[in-house]
């Protein structure tokens, strides 16, 4: 068991060991003499059980603040969660007005509540875990993540492609096509060919604040559609809700970023050279994702299984039959 020893000590928990089991016949004297420290250290080891270094903190702190006072500091640290200037602000307006901010930070360490951040993470963590945890099946088929991927360059191209990809929050339904830019221009033809080939009504897509999809500025503040950029003009055209991620949330498109991670893999497992080898690869991945791999989110079924479930359910849903398709057309 480790023993705390002040830096400054002139005995070590041996020593201390040594002179606690010195029979009582030798003097403390005799014991100062052999050991070279003054008999009151002696006397003070001898008196004690352990050889460990008592705390060198005052029994009886000088503080400004009373005990009351400092239970009150603490409770509104605790509750507010103000960083120490706002803190210092309240407790010289309400409780002590001569309270210095080091003398506040004193307080704070003593009670174990100085680091806010910890504090605020604490917080977060509880708010979390107090929530009910979302489930995507508790949304109907509709509501779809679009997001846009680079892709890597071709041998026998000059520029690189980009992908656009569209999935469902409900079924994890996957719809993806390349394009050769990833103008406004593009996203919309993607949004046009998404609405031919979903078997469902669209009615509401996610996606970030890119150029590709928006011209609006500062997606926190819920700005309007300005009018004039191609794809939330299809929206307003089908009647389909647009919604921007928020900047610095990518949990809100979280879905997509890990479907994205599964093309990055697929992409890095072949090797191939002509862009028509990426465009059979990526239609295939489509396929098998939608028709063949199960998925834990979904009680392990597909989602293409997923979507006829729903459409029994609820074929008021749907502008076409469901089928699952056997096998991909060469």
């Amino acid at each position: 068991m480790a023993s705390t020893v002040h830096a400054n000590a002139r005995t070590t928990p041996r020593i201390r060991r040594e002179i606690q089991r010195a029979p009582p016949t030798v003097t403390n004297a005799a014991l100062a003499r052999k050991y070279g420290i003054h008999r009151h250290t002696v006397a003070k080891w001898r008196k004690r059980e352990d050889t460990k270094d008592a705390s060198a903190r005052p029994h009886r702190l000088c503080t400004t603040l009373s005990e009351a006072q400092e239970a009150v500091v603490i409770a509104i640290r605790e509750l507010l969660l103000l960083p120490l200037d706002d803190l210092l602000v309240v407790v010289r307006e309400f409780v002590e007005p001569g309270l210095s901010r080091s003398a506040l930070d004193r307080c704070l360490r003593r009670h174990g509540v100085s680091n806010l951040k910890a504090r605020l993470r604490e917080r977060a963590e509880e708010e979390d875990a107090s929530k009910p945890p979302k489930d995507f099946r508790g949304y109907e088929p509709g509501f779809v993540h679009i997001a846009l991927k680079h892709l890597p360059r071709m041998q026998d191209e000059g520029s690189p492609k980009y992908l656009f990809v569209a999935i469902d929050r409900a079924t994890r339904w996957v719809y993806l096509e390349s394009r050769k830019d990833g103008s406004a221009g593009s996203a919309r033809a993607f949004l046009k060919a998404l609405l031919k080939k979903a078997p469902f009504k669209v009615r509401k897509v996610l996606t970030d604040d890119g150029r590709e999809f928006t011209n609006r500025i500062g997606a926190t503040d819920e700005p309007k559609p300005s009018g004039n950029h191609p794809f939330e003009q299809l929206c307003r055209k089908k009647e389909i809700e647009h919604c921007l991620a928020l900047p610095g949330h990518p949990q809100s498109n979280g879905m997509l970023e890990r479907f994205n991670g599964c093309i990055a893999e697929v992409l890095r497992g072949n090797r191939f050279d002509p862009s028509a080898d990426l465009q059979e690869i990526l239609k295939h991945y489509q396929w098998a994702y939608n028709h063949r791999i199960p998925q834990r989110t979904l009680g392990h079924l597909t989602p293409v299984q997923v979507l006829k479930e729903w459409q029994e359910k609820r074929p008021d849903l749907f502008v076409k039959r469901v089928y699952n398709v056997t096998a991909l057309e060469r």
